[in-house]
């Protein structure tokens, strides 16, 4: 049970991290959200989640008995640690020039759905966090069944849920969710998460390995 529970928090902070940095799907809901109203938050979310999924389910079809083996799991385990200790010591390094600006950036019209599909698989980063980080938590996920792989899937999209519906609300209702210091505390926060965890992922990829 309690496994159950650290992956769920677990994911999620470190899912939160990843939504906190600005990037396509930040920008994609600051200027639906302007044009749309709250709703095409919750909207990109849905198509962000879509591609998600679909890749969790891929992943574990395709690499289900892969992931159980010592081997692979190690492998796996520690090239997802080497991730999150760079990313941590990267939004640690950058906290003194983070700045969450909620201004409307120009984007073209179309389906918000849509966009947060788009959005989603043309990031260069979503594609290195899945093959890394996201595959490395499935396989320790999988090792509690169905109920850890929908742990790990629930805490993540819930912290985009948190994320990008806070965004959209602040937009809709026109001042700002946070300041500048309470979102570079957040941010150093997140950043120390993800040592840590880089840290336990990597002893766990370790001692897989030997």
């Amino acid at each position: 049970m309690w496994a159950l529970v650290g992956i769920f928090v677990s994911s999620f902070i470190v899912g939160l991290s990843g939504a906190l940095m600005p990037g396509p799907v930040l920008t994609v809901t600051i200027a639906e959200a302007t044009r749309r109203g709250f709703w095409a938050g919750p909207l990109i979310v849905l198509g962000h989640g879509i591609i998600e999924i679909t890749l969790v389910i891929s992943l574990v079809l395709g690499l289900g008995r892969l992931l159980r083996q010592n081997l692979i799991f190690g492998i796996v385990g520690t090239a997802g640690a080497i991730v999150l200790i760079w990313m941590g010591i990267g939004m640690l390094k950058g906290i003194k020039e983070a700045s969450l600006e909620l201004r409307s950036k120009a984007g073209r019209r179309g389906n918000p759905v849509l966009a947060g599909i788009l959005t989603s698989i043309s990031n260069p980063y979503f594609t290195i966090w899945w093959a890394t980080i996201g595959l490395s938590y499935i396989a320790l996920s999988m090792r509690y069944g169905v109920k850890g792989l929908s742990s790990f899937y629930a805490g993540h999209i819930l912290a985009d849920v948190a994320w990008y519906f806070s965004i959209a609300g602040a937009i809709t209702l026109g001042k700002k969710v946070m300041d500048d210091r309470a979102y570079r505390w957040i941010i150093g926060l997140c950043g120390g998460f993800l040592l840590f965890l880089g840290l336990y992922f990597g002893s766990k990829g370790l001692k897989a390995l030997v």
